[in-house]
């Protein structure tokens, strides 16, 4: 993990999948305390049946101070539908189930499900260069496209340096120059010179770190490789054939469409720390690696109909779940745009979201028996055990 605050970037959705797989692996994790405010009462396991633990831990994120949580959890005996907080710090209208919010890093498994199904129709191979499909784009600095496979890409072994890390982007989203650059637009081109602005942090296929920067390159091969953009191609190969209703790509949509609420941060400069409200944003600096708005049936559906092979041919469906090691907690793993990990007996598949004014969580068992999807509203308790309580509380039977 890196050494600067961990609630923002790619250190944030490292950091929160470590929290997500740390009940499984040590017994002092399951007796971790819950956010400052409430503890989480002992009850009934999830497995038998019950989510009053996973209401709870929502409530006690709420107590500590994320503004409202929304959550989705499917099981044997059925769909729950969860609710905690508000969706306004302004009006107080609580949250809904249905609400539309920004999912940030999870649409990575949907980029990587249509590279998948370009590659089982022959139009690439994820063996491809990047050069071959992008001649020029990833040069200088030591970064040399003709070295990163599409695969590395996917997987995050490609070496290329987080491009949210940069100082002036981080400076942008971490303290008050956002509500001055919340609008500024950007195109993929720009975010890739940027990146490369840097230093690889190691030669392509030599480790695993993950970089977002990928997955702007990823929707632009899918481009050259279509003929289509990016959100056409998504649309038409997973959200439309799903009848992913809420779910959509943006573009340089500045707002939420309805049914939604309003999204938090705070920022390091602020000397109040007070909740700001960024909800409105132009998505063009986070396109095609966290730019999709969706709500947590949609994200269920996709996630369960991807685990179930019904988007990838079998051949295609083994590399989307060949994993390398994350290499900082053991037993995290990172397949091509999902984590997978045990947690108290239950293997999972899917992904989390961090960007500005949003926290979001999705996994699916590996028999797809079972799942859970929440939103946070607010990035700023994404340094604390917040979201991980949740689906420990699902997942985890309570400690006597």
């Amino acid at each position: 993990m890196t050494k600067r605050p961990p609630w923002r970037g790619s250190a944030a959705r490292a950091a929160l999948a470590a929290l997500l797989t740390a009940a499984a692996l040590t017994g002092a994790a399951l007796t971790a305390p819950a956010p400052a405010g409430a503890a989480i009462p002992a009850g009934p396991a999830a497995p038998g049946g019950g989510h009053g633990r996973t209401q709870a831990a929502m409530d006690a994120a709420v107590k500590a101070g994320v503004p409202g949580v929304i959550a989705l959890a499917r099981g044997p005996r059925g769909t729950w539908h969860g609710t905690a907080g508000v969706a306004d710090l302004h009006t107080k209208r609580p949250r809904l189930p249905g609400e539309h919010f920004r999912a940030g890093s999870i649409v990575k498994p949907f980029v990587s499900t249509v590279l998948l199904q370009l590659e089982a129709e022959h139009r690439l191979t994820l063996g491809d260069t990047v050069e071959k499909w992008l001649p020029g784009l990833v040069s200088g600095h030591g970064n040399d496209g003709r070295r990163i496979t599409l695969r590395q890409l996917l997987n995050h072994t490609s070496g290329l340096h987080d491009y949210t890390e940069d100082p002036e982007v981080l400076r942008n989203l971490t303290t008050t120059a956002f509500l001055q650059h919340r609008y500024d637009s950007w195109t993929p081109e720009q975010i890739v010179r940027t990146a490369t602005a840097h230093a690889p942090d190691f030669p392509p296929g030599t480790r695993y770190s993950y970089s977002p920067t990928g997955y702007v390159l990823a929707a632009l091969v899918m481009e050259k490789a279509t003929g289509r953009s990016y959100e056409e191609e998504v649309e038409r190969r997973i959200i439309a054939p799903l009848g992913l209703r809420s779910t959509r790509l943006p573009r340089h949509e500045r707002t939420l469409p309805a049914p939604a609420g309003r999204s938090y941060s705070r920022f390091s400069d602020d000397p109040d720390r007070g909740m700001q409200d960024v909800t409105d944003l132009d998505p063009s600096l986070i396109r095609g690696t966290g730019d999709l708005i969706t709500s947590p049936a949609d994200l269920d559906r996709f996630l369960t109909a991807l685990l179930r092979g019904r988007l990838l041919p079998p051949a295609q469906q083994r590399e989307l779940k060949t994993t390398v090691p994350d290499g900082e907690e053991p037993g995290v793993k990172y397949g091509l745009g999902l984590f997978h990990f045990t947690l108290c007996g239950t293997e999972l598949w899917g992904h989390t979201g961090f960007f500005i004014g949003t926290q979001s969580v999705a996994y699916v068992s590996a028999d797809t028996r079972r799942s859970l999807v929440y939103n946070f509203n607010t990035d700023a308790l994404g340094d604390t055990s917040a979201a991980g309580d949740v689906i420990k509380a699902e997942f985890c039977p309570a400690v006597k």
